[in-house]
């Protein structure tokens, strides 16, 4: 078991150990999607969903849920985060959000920008479900990370 960095000689959970580890330039880039009608996406295009602006309160949902990454995932590491930024393309049948993290430390942060997305994407169908309780959040993903011992990923497409 000892090749497991979250389990311990005697299987117990534990925390990695980052302390000897360099401080680098990291970078995640992650995304997912939330698939709606041509009346939700009007609605929220027009600001007339009832709760109020969908994407303005999505994008703070999201920058907040990475930066407590730590509190809602076990094991994972309190960062202090350089950026967070939150991206929104609607198209036709819903929209699709990116978010990437940025800091320079000793652990990656893939986790934060797969916890922003999929935070901002709860926020839009929280915001949109009187209107549209089947809207379907999909394809929550790593698109791309740098930095850190393993270098850069990308994701196939």
């Amino acid at each position: 078991m000892s090749s497991l960095t979250h389990i311990d000689a005697n299987g117990a959970a534990q925390m990695v150990d980052v302390g000897a580890k360099a401080a680098s330039a990291r970078e995640a880039v992650a995304t997912g999607r939330i698939a709606l009608s041509s009346a939700t996406l009007a609605a929220i295009a027009d600001g007339t969903m009832a709760k109020g602006n969908v994407i303005a309160t999505a994008r703070i949902a999201g920058i907040m849920a990475a930066k407590r990454t730590s509190d809602l995932i076990p094991l994972c590491h309190p960062l202090m985060l350089d950026k967070v930024g939150i991206d929104f393309m609607v198209d036709d049948d819903g929209i699709t959000v990116t978010a990437t993290a940025r800091l320079t430390g000793k652990t990656g942060v893939e986790m934060e920008a797969l916890t922003a997305v999929s935070i901002a994407l709860l926020t839009i169908y929280d915001m949109v479900k009187a209107m549209e309780r089947d809207a379907c959040i999909s394809d929550i993903r790593l698109l791309a990370k740098s930095g850190g011992k393993s270098g850069a990923w990308r994701a196939s497409a």
